[in-house]
């Protein structure tokens, strides 16, 4: 039985690998198994689903290889700001999706990206994300503020937008990523807010010191939302270097701040749709 599927790109030189990588990981990709040999080194970019598809008649893309994401036009967006080279511009096909064709780098070949109009795979359900008339509580560690404020920023920003008022808000300040589970866990218990959003950022040092503050306030977040059922957002960076964070702290990474603001408001509303 065949154990797996992927389309080998050979790069000749060491800028040519670093722009093919560099293209790949913009789209989305899960960053799969990599190795660094003596005469070879190499990354795996991996999708949920992979295998050949065999097709015939009009209306299929012309390409050499074709992803499916959850917005088409997300990441057309992300392709654009990067300057990548539109074979064929986002629009509407005949089979409801939304499709667009990228030139590889490099002479490598073209790429079709699409997204389905409608998940015909599965229902599920869909909420609107509106957090008007909702209560939040947002846990935000005081060290390396330089990014922490950054990220608080950002989930401020989401609430706001999708609804939620000033005085809809509390901002808790921590010393540390080590205190954001037992203030989630107080704030939680109280019973006052609908979600929470635990911000932090840690920067990978010389000692262990960083790995066991990761560990145990990953697992201390989740066992919060677990325990209580209130919804925490994990705004909590763990990065390689300052550089990394700050990219993920409101500039080519987005703000990670954001994500987690909108991912607690989006449990939330499950929550309560549930509930009916």
């Amino acid at each position: 039985m065949i154990r797996s599927f992927h389309r080998l790109i050979v790069a000749t030189r060491d800028d040519e690998y670093a722009q093919l990588e560099a293209f790949f990981a913009s789209l989305g990709f899960a960053e799969g198994e990599n190795w660094q040999g003596r005469r070879s080194k190499g990354r795996k970019f991996e999708a949920f689903e992979g295998g050949i598809e065999l097709t015939q008649g009009a209306g299929m893309p012309d390409a050499d290889l074709i992803i499916e994401v959850d917005n088409a036009d997300i990441v057309a967006d992300a392709a654009r700001a990067k300057g990548y080279t539109f074979v064929q511009e986002i629009a509407d096909c005949d089979w409801g999706a939304r499709l667009f064709v990228l030139e590889v780098p490099l002479g490598r070949g073209r790429l079709a990206v699409f997204s389905y109009n409608e998940n015909w795979r599965q229902p599920t359900i869909e909420t609107k994300l509106d957090s008007t008339g909702m209560k939040f509580a947002i846990v935000v560690a005081r060290f390396n503020a330089f990014i922490t404020e950054r990220l608080l920023s950002g989930a401020t920003e989401a609430f706001r937008r999708t609804g939620a008022k000033a005085e809809d808000i509390t901002i808790i300040r921590v010393p540390g990523a080590f205190e954001l589970p037992t203030a989630a866990k107080l704030l939680a218990e109280t019973g006052n807010y609908d979600a929470l959003v635990a911000i932090g950022c840690l920067l990978r040092g010389d000692t262990a010191h960083y790995d066991v503050i990761v560990n145990e306030c990953t697992r201390g977040v989740g066992e919060v939302a677990l325990a209580t059922g209130v919804p925490v957002g994990f705004g909590v960076l763990t990065c390689e270097n300052l550089e990394q964070a700050i990219d993920r702290a409101g500039l080519k990474m987005g703000n990670k701040g954001y994500e987690a603001a909108l991912a607690a408001l989006e449990l939330a509303l499950l929550k309560r749709e549930t509930k009916k």
